[in-house]
C-alpha cells in the first residue's frame, strides 16, 4: 500500500471539507471545519465501516444463516491468507457487493441477494475474491474513510447553501454566488477525488482477486452480468448514500441523478478484457461454470444457478 498516497488523499479530501467550511462561515467557519475534520477522520477510523453498513441495511450472516456463502468466503479467505472477515448481506435486488474494515483484521465483506440469487457459484466466488484483494491490498479504510468525508463535504455544501443569505455577517467573502458554486462544485470535487481513489484500485483487485480464486474468467463474467443488471435495476440504498458508489464492484447508481456525472469506476469493458488476458496467461478455460471438474478451490462441478437458486 502506498501510504504516502494515501495521507495525501485523506489530506485532500481534509482540506476539501475545510473549503466548504470557510465558504459557509470566513475563518470561523475554516477553523471549525478543521477541528470536525479531525474529529471525523478519528471517528472514521474506528467506525466508518459500521456506518456504511448501517447505511446499506446490511445484516450479518455466520455459518448457520447463510451456510454456503459464509464457507465460501470462508475458503476463499484462507487461500487468500486472510483472517476470517465478517460477512453480510444486503436485501436489494441489484446484484452488487463490497468490502469494508479498517484493516485485514477488522473486516467485513458485504453482497446484495441480488447478487446471491443472479449469479451462479463461480461468478459469487469470484466476486468475493475480488473484494477479499481490497482487505488484502489495504484499500478497504482509505475507501470507507473517502466515503464518508465526500458524504459530509455534500451535506455541508448543501447546509451552506440554505443559510446563504446570511453570508454577509459570517465573514466569508465569497457571498451568494460562492454558496451556488460551493454546492455545485464541492460535490464534484469530491467526487474526482473518489475517481483518482478507486480506478487504479479496482484494476490491482481485479487481479489479486483471479489470483486468489484461481479463475478470472469467473469474475469477467461477473462484471459483465453485474454491469448489464445495474444498468436497469436501482439499488435505493446506494441512490440515498451516492458518496458510497466507489465501495461496491460495479458502480450501483442508476445514472439518473447528477450523482452519477462521473464514473468512479474504470469501464467494464476493459476491466473484462484484462481478466481474459490474465486467463490466457494462467490456462484457464475461457467459460464460466464448466460442465466438468473446476480447477478454483472447491474440486467439482457446482450448482449452476448460484448458491442459493
Amino acid at each position: 500500500m502506498n501510504y504516502f498516497r494515501t495521507a495525501l488523499l485523506l489530506a485532500g479530501m481534509t482540506a476539501l471539507f475545510m473549503g466548504v467550511g470557510f465558504l459557509i462561515g470566513g475563518k470561523g467557519g475554516l477553523m471549525i471545519a478543521f477541528v470536525v475534520a479531525l474529529a471525523m477522520n478519528a471517528w472514521s477510523y474506528w467506525n466508518s465501516d459500521k456506518a456504511v453498513l448501517r447505511m446499506h441495511n446490511a445484516q450479518e450472516v455466520d455459518a448457520r444463516s447463510a451456510p454456503e456463502f459464509y464457507t465460501m468466503v470462508q475458503e476463499l479467505a484462507a487461500r487468500a491468507r486472510l483472517p476470517m472477515p465478517r460477512v453480510y448481506i444486503i436485501d436489494e435486488p441489484q446484484p452488487n457487493a463490497f468490502a469494508t474494515g479498517r484493516n485485514p483484521e477488522n473486516a467485513a465483506v458485504a453482497a446484495t441477494t441480488g447478487l446471491l440469487h443472479s449469479l451462479s457459484r463461480e461468478e459469487v466466488a469470484g466476486v468475493m475474491a475480488h473484494e477479499l484483494a481490497h482487505v488484502k491490498n489495504h484499500d478497504t479504510l482509505i475507501m470507507t474513510i473517502t466515503a464518508t468525508i465526500a458524504g459530509a463535504i455534500s451535506m455541508l455544501a448543501n447546509f451552506g447553501f440554505l443559510f446563504s443569505g446570511n453570508r454577509e455577517n459570517n465573514g466569508s467573502p465569497f457571498g451568494v454566488i460562492g454558496s451556488i458554486a460551493m454546492m455545485i462544485l464541492a460535490p464534484i470535487a469530491a467526487m474526482i477525488v473518489q475517481m483518482a481513489i478507486s480506478r487504479t484500485r479496482e484494476y490491482q483487485a481485479d487481479k489479486l482477486g483471479a489470483e486468489i480464486c484461481g479463475r478470472p474468467d469467473w469474475l469477467a463474467s461477473a462484471l459483465g452480468k453485474i454491469a448489464g443488471a445495474a444498468a436497469h435495476i436501482e439499488n435505493d440504498t446506494a441512490e440515498r448514500n451516492p458518496a458510497t458508489a466507489h465501495m461496491f464492484i460495479i458502480n450501483p447508481l442508476s445514472g439518473h441523478r447528477m450523482d452519477n456525472l462521473f464514473s468512479t469506476h474504470p469501464a467494464t469493458e476493459n476491466r473484462i478484457a484484462a481478466l481474459m488476458e490474465l486467463a490466457r496467461g494462467m490456462g484457464a478455460r475461457p467459460s464460466v461454470a464448466p460442465s466438468g471438474p473446476a480447477s478454483g478451490p472447491w474440486g467439482g462441478s457446482q450448482r449452476r444457478s448460484g448458491p442459493w437458486g
